[in-house]
C-alpha cells in the first residue's frame, strides 16, 4: 500500500487562534483573545493623521493657487506640462476650492436653465399676455396672480391689469411656459431671482417682468404669431 505524505503545516485560517479542543465536545473550543495595544486604545495616533491630512489640505487651499472661472466652469483642472510649470504645482499647488466669487464672477449656466421669469412683447410694445389664466392655473405651486382687464385691441379681448410672480413660492417647473398659448413668458433670462431682504420685494410685478429682457440683454419682442396656429405658430405668417 502506498501510504500519504504527512503534513506537518498546519491548515490556513483567518479566524481567532484556536489554543485547545474539548474532547467531549468538539463546538467547545479555547481561544486566545488579542487585547488592543495601547497606542490603539488612545487612539491618538489616528487623531495625529486625521489632523495631519486636514492641515494638509487646509494649507493647500488657504495657499495654493486658485482656478480660473473658466477652468471652474468647464470642471478642468490645469495639467503641468512645462517644467516650471511642474515646479510651480509643487511650490503652490492648485487649490480644490470650487467657490465663485459672486457677484465679481458669475458661472456660467446652461443654455435651457429655468431661469428668472420675462414677459414679452409684440412689436407695439404691448404685452403678450392676452390674460387667459392658463399659467395660473396649472402652476402647481400658486405664485403666479393674473387680474384681467378689457383691452383697447379690438382683436384681443382681455390683457392683464395685474400679472404678478412669487418668485419665493416658485418651484422653477416651467409649467407656465409650456401652458402659455401666446409666447408671451419665458424662463429663458439665463439668470436667477435676485435675493431680497424684505418677503413684498420677491414679487415680480408686470413692470419688473418686462424689464428683465433689457436687464439681461435679451430681445422683448417675441417671433410667435399672436394667435396662431399649427405645428409652425412660432413662425411669423
Amino acid at each position: 500500500m502506498a501510504s500519504h505524505a504527512h503534513d506537518d503545516h498546519e491548515p490556513t485560517t483567518t479566524g481567532p487562534k484556536v489554543l485547545a479542543t474539548s474532547t467531549v465536545s468538539p463546538k467547545v473550543r479555547t481561544i486566545a483573545v488579542v487585547r488592543p495595544s495601547e497606542q490603539q486604545v488612545s487612539y491618538l495616533a489616528a487623531t495625529k493623521a486625521g489632523l495631519g491630512i486636514t492641515l494638509k489640505h487646509f494649507a493647500k487651499n488657504l495657499f495654493g493657487r486658485r482656478r480660473t472661472v473658466d477652468q471652474l466652469n468647464k470642471g478642468e483642472h490645469p495639467v503641468p506640462t512645462t517644467a516650471f510649470q511642474k515646479a510651480l504645482s509643487v511650490v503652490s499647488p492648485v487649490n480644490d476650492i470650487e467657490t465663485i466669487q459672486y457677484p465679481e464672477e458669475k458661472a456660467v449656466y446652461p443654455e435651457r436653465f429655468r431661469g428668472l421669469h420675462r414677459l414679452m412683447q409684440r412689436d407695439d410694445g404691448q404685452v403678450r399676455c392676452v390674460a387667459c389664466m392658463c399659467c395660473p392655473t396649472v402652476c402647481p405651486a400658486h405664485c403666479i396672480t393674473i387680474i384681467p382687464e378689457q383691452s383697447d385691441d379690438n382683436g384681443i379681448e382681455k390683457r392683464p391689469a395685474v400679472f404678478e410672480i412669487d418668485e419665493l413660492r416658485c418651484v422653477v417647473c416651467g409649467l407656465c411656459v409650456e401652458a402659455c398659448p401666446c409666447d408671451a413668458i419665458r424662463m429663458d433670462s439665463s439668470t436667477h431671482a435676485k435675493p431680497v431682504e424684505e418677503r413684498a420685494d420677491a414679487v415680480m410685478t408686470k413692470e419688473k417682468l418686462i424689464a428683465v429682457s433689457k436687464e439681461n440683454g435679451k430681445n422683448p419682442t417675441s417671433i410667435a404669431t399672436q394667435g396662431g396656429v399649427g405645428p409652425n405658430w412660432r413662425e411669423r405668417g
